[in-house]
């Protein structure tokens, strides 16, 4: 690519982690990884590290607007990424943007508590998701805590894990789900379900006994990556689970706790 040459760029629309694990700067590491231009929003400030979410600030909607504006009036935008937003204002805010760009492809990572356990989301919001975002999703990415919440009923086994990706897309109207498995149980094989409205899919990898950060926001930013390139979507949820694994087993612990951060230039490199 000459320096002329305008590359792909993949917007992320999220919450910061000063700790650097996760949420924008796990997003912008998984964008540089797969070599694509990685662009952001904040929709919330965290004060953060390894052991424990401390504080939580949310910007002005009209200031996270122009960040959303700015990107889409300079850059090619090939895909968005939605991860944090911490209330129904944010999700208004963010939900009227894409409604007036119109990107082809969006990933939500429906993101609600983090791995310290923290709320990330406030009780307002969890409607505003469901109504404005998940429509104009290509794929949303729920864990099973987070499916549960938007689905109003727990989904304890194997059984309901394939109940509930009908219905995402049949009572929620989800175009499609990536539904993780990682809290489902302790079996050997994680299993990662897909469906949308023509194709069922499985993705297993063996289970890591790690206590690991990020891996929501890498999981949502590599597929968002993998669309901008031109992958299919399904092809696209089995690359980046494949990286995600990848990026698990070099992980590294930079702070004092005992939480593992992703390793995301050794996942791309191992590709």
């Amino acid at each position: 690519m000459t320096p002329d040459q305008r590359p792909a760029s993949v917007l992320t629309i999220a919450g910061s982690d000063s700790g650097g694990g996760a949420g924008i700067q796990a997003d912008l590491k998984t964008f540089a990884a797969h070599r694509v231009h990685g662009l952001s929003a904040l929709a919330a400030l965290t004060a953060q590290h390894t052991r424990a979410v401390t504080a939580v600030e949310v910007p002005p909607t009209a200031f996270l607007r122009a960040q959303i504006d700015a990107c889409f009036d300079d850059f090619r935008v090939e895909a968005v990424k939605l991860g944090m937003l911490a209330n129904a204002a944010v999700i208004h805010a963010v939900a009227d943007a894409l409604e007036s760009y119109r990107p082809a492809r969006v990933v939500l990572d429906p993101v609600m508590v983090a791995t310290s356990g923290a709320k990330l989301l406030a009780d307002d919001a969890l409607d505003a998701l469901r109504t404005r975002l998940l429509p104009l999703a290509s794929v949303v990415t729920p864990n099973i805590p987070e499916a549960e919440l938007l689905l109003g009923h727990p989904v304890a086994d194997a059984a309901a894990a394939e109940s509930a990706l009908a219905e995402f897309i049949d009572d929620l109207d989800a175009r499609a789900v990536l539904l993780k498995g990682g809290h489902l149980d302790r079996d050997e094989l994680v299993i990662d379900r897909y469906r949308d409205g023509d194709r069922i899919a499985r993705y297993s990898h063996p289970r890591l006994d790690l206590d690991a950060h990020g891996t929501g926001c890498t999981l949502a930013s590599a597929i968002a990556a993998r669309l901008a390139l031109g992958h299919a979507l399904p092809e696209a949820c089995e690359l980046a689970a494949d990286y995600v694994h990848r990026a698990l087993r070099g992980g590294y612990r930079p702070g004092r706790g005992a939480v593992l951060v992703l390793d995301h230039f050794g996942a791309a490199e191992a590709a």
